[in-house]
């Protein structure tokens, strides 16, 4: 039966990172893999990272089964960063549970919302590729709508239009901050909108928070989130660790339910903690446990904030280069500017991107997104120069 199967294309985004690898010269630069790289063009471990492990090294005392669930006390530690420190629980209306990653709790978001009776889901394109598959591998219907327009701000108006048609049975699936694959956010007062247009049409609003603490700062990341949750009376929230902590090979992640009724809490929860057992069983332990331990010191707690606000800084001055630039040929990088979080979007196209791959060793994909961590002090120049020459 197995003849059966039909060969499945590459994952573009992995065959990027092969061609790359296999690239002798010394200066490519690889702006596809969507990981934060320092100023010498690295992805070191966290020193907050490091002392908690150590720490945990020296107490864990057991590998034991944790259960589906995960670790709670790493899902509970993170939902005042997330859900703000006066009442992250909202009346006892919010709980969550650990999941592999941030890719894991979008899936299991996705899949409560189905088991609850969504039939379709509205999202924002070009979006993260993996949410679309991740749609159809469930069963559940896409409905798509522009997130940005061709001069590079957020579509209110599709957004408007696709709610304005949307009800009972529809999911929206926003991301939190830092639009991936875009950089294009939505502002506080979009927000606002975006937040009373889902409650006017009672859709249930799916939230992946997967880069906080990346665009503008922890709290003020967080705030989408919290807007549409204060005017809604259930939701989903897929949250990533992978990124804010730098444990992409660890799988760090989240899901929280917020419900209408307290009442209901265990209920939702128990369909979350069935369908993870069936999926993966129990999420790893090792970094979510690493995570718990930073979050309940306040000693490794200002360490692990003190870094993130160093990739923050650095990232922020990669685009102020990159907009000091202007206009490049057909491509203004100006705009990047005004952008957030680890991606942007050029307008190249595909002879283009392959030119830049083949004649300059830049590596990106064939979409146009970059990722702005892949550049540094030492590249970037040198990038600016080689887009000139495509895209005269």
């Amino acid at each position: 039966m197995l003849n059966n199967l039909e060969q499945q294309p590459a994952d573009a985004l992995l065959a990027l990172i092969k061609l790359h690898n296999e690239d002798p010269r010394v200066d490519k630069i690889d702006l596809g893999v969507g990981v934060y790289r320092n100023g010498q063009g690295d992805t070191p471990v966290f020193a907050a990272i490091k002392a908690a492990e150590k720490k945990l090294l020296e107490t864990q005392d057991s590998k034991a089964y944790l259960g589906p669930e995960g670790d709670m006390g790493f899902v509970h530690a993170l939902m005042p960063y997330v859900f703000g420190k006066d009442d992250p629980t909202k009346g006892g209306r919010i709980d969550g549970m650990q999941t592999p990653g941030g890719t894991g709790g979008v899936r299991l978001a996705v899949a409560l919302a189905k088991r609850a009776g969504v039939k379709r889901i509205i999202m924002g394109v070009p979006s993260w590729p993996n949410h679309a598959q991740i749609l159809a591998d469930l069963g559940v219907e896409l409905k798509t709508f522009n997130h940005a327009t061709k001069d590079g701000v957020v579509d209110m108006d599709a957004l408007r239009a696709v709610l304005a048609e949307a009800g009972e049975g529809d999911a929206i699936l926003l991301h939190g901050c830092c639009h991936n694959p875009t950089g294009i956010d939505y502002s506080n007062e979009n927000w606002d909108e975006i937040a009373g247009l889902i409650a006017a049409r009672k859709v249930l609003p799916v939230l992946d928070l997967a880069y906080q603490g990346l665009g503008k700062g922890m709290e003020e990341d967080a705030y989408g989130v919290r807007c549409v949750l204060a005017a809604v009376p259930e939701a989903l929230i897929a949250y990533s660790c992978d990124k804010n902590f730098g444990m992409y090979r660890d799988r760090v992640g989240a899901v929280y339910v917020m419900v209408s009724d307290p009442a209901q809490l265990g209920a939702a929860l128990s369909n979350g903690h069935a369908l993870a057992r069936a999926a993966w069983s129990m999420p790893p332990d090792h970094g979510a446990a690493a995570v718990r331990l930073i979050l309940e010191d306040a000693g490794m707690t200002k360490l692990w904030l003190d870094e993130l606000d160093s990739m923050r800084t650095r990232m922020n001055q990669v685009r102020a280069r990159l907009a000091a630039a202007g206009k490049v040929g057909s491509v203004d990088f100006a705009a990047l500017g005004g952008q957030n979080g680890l991606f942007s979007v050029l307008p190249l196209n595909g002879e283009q991107i392959l030119r830049l791959r083949n004649d300059h060793g830049i590596y990106m994909a064939g979409s146009g997104r970059i990722n702005v961590a892949g550049l540094t002090m030492g590249n970037i120049d040198k990038f600016i120069a080689d887009v000139a020459t495509v895209a005269a």
